[in-house]
C-alpha cells in the first residue's frame, strides 16, 4: 500500500515497511495466478472430456446410422463390416465413458475442491485490508493528540487513543503474521496436490488409448480386404465413382 502523507486519516508514521508490503504483495499475487490458472483448468478439462464423449456418441450413432443402411439388407459382407464397426464403437463409447469418469474423479473434482479455497483465502486478506485501515486510522489519531499541546484533556485522549489502538495494532499484526506465513506454504503446496491428479490423467489416458489400439486393430482384421492398400482402395473408389458418373442419369447437360 503507498502512504499518502498529506491524506486525512493518514498517519504519518510508517506502520507497514515497505519490504512486508512487497513481500505480501508478491505473495498474493503468486495466489490470484494460481486461483486464475486453476478455474482456466477446471474449464478446459470440462470442455476436453465432454468433447470425448460427444466424439464416441457421435461414432456411435454414424455406425448405428451405416448398420441401417439398407445395403446391409443385400450384401452379407458389408453387413458384417458394419456390424464389427458397430461392436468397436460401442467397446470405444464404453471405454470412453470410464475414461471420463475417472478423470472427473481423479482431476476435475479436486481441480473443483481446489478453487473452493480461495474465497477463503481472498476474504482472510480483506479481513487483513480492514485491519489495516483501522490500524492507520487509530495511528493518525494518536498522533493528532501527541501534537497538541500537552493539558490534563489532551493527555487523557492521547492514553485512550493509545489503548484504542493496541488491540487493533496487534490484530493487524496477527493477521499479516498469518497471511504471510501461510500463503507461500499455501502456494507450494500446489505441487503435493495436484501431482496425484495429473499422473492419474496419464494413467487414464494410457489405459484408453491402449485399449484403442486394440479395439481398431481387431476391427482392421475383421475389415480388411486382402491386405489393400489405402491408395489401392482410393483407386478403387475412384473407379467406381467413374462408372456412376459415366451413368447417362447424372452425366451434365
Amino acid at each position: 500500500m503507498s502512504w499518502i502523507p498529506f491524506k486525512s486519516g493518514q498517519p504519518k508514521k510508517q506502520i507497514v515497511s515497505k519490504t512486508v508490503e512487497r513481500d505480501f504483495e508478491r505473495e498474493y499475487d503468486k495466489l490470484q495466478k494460481l486461483e486464475d490458472q486453476t478455474k482456466k483448468l477446471h474449464k478446459d478439462m470440462k470442455k476436453s472430456t465432454e468433447a470425448d464423449l460427444a466424439m464416441s456418441k457421435a461414432a456411435v450413432k454414424i455406425s448405428a446410422d451405416l448398420l441401417s443402411n439398407p445395403l446391409c439388407e443385400q450384401d452379407q459382407a458389408f453387413l458384417e463390416s458394419m456390424m464389427a464397426l458397430d461392436t468397436a464403437m460401442k467397446r470405444m463409447d464404453a471405454f470412453n465413458q470410464e475414461k471420463v469418469n475417472q478423470i472427473q474423479k481423479t482431476v476435475i473434482d479436486p481441480l473443483k475442491k481446489y478453487g473452493g479455497v480461495f474465497p477463503s483465502l481472498n476474504m482472510a486478506v480483506k479481513r487483513r485490508e480492514q485491519a489495516l485501515q483501522d490500524y492507520k486510522r487509530l495511528q493518525a489519531k494518536v498522533e493528532k493528540y501527541e501534537e497538541k499541546e500537552k493539558t490534563g484533556p489532551a493527555m487523557v485522549k492521547l492514553h485512550q487513543a493509545r489503548e484504542e489502538l493496541r488491540p487493533v495494532r496487534e490484530d493487524f499484526e496477527a493477521k499479516n503474521k498469518q497471511l504471510l506465513d501461510e500463503m507461500p506454504k499455501f502456494y507450494h503446496s500446489r505441487i503435493d496436490y495436484f501431482q496425484p491428479s495429473f499422473e492419474a490423467l496419464i494413467r487414464a489416458q494410457v489405459v484408453y488409448f491402449t485399449e484403442m489400439h486394440k479395439i481398431f486393430s481387431e476391427l482392421t482384421d475383421q475389415i480388411d480386404q486382402a491386405g489393400l492398400t489405402d491408395e489401392q482402395r482410393e483407386r478403387e473408389t475412384e473407379a467406381k465413382l467413374s462408372e456412376l458418373r459415366a451413368l447417362s442419369i447424372v452425366a451434365d447437360d
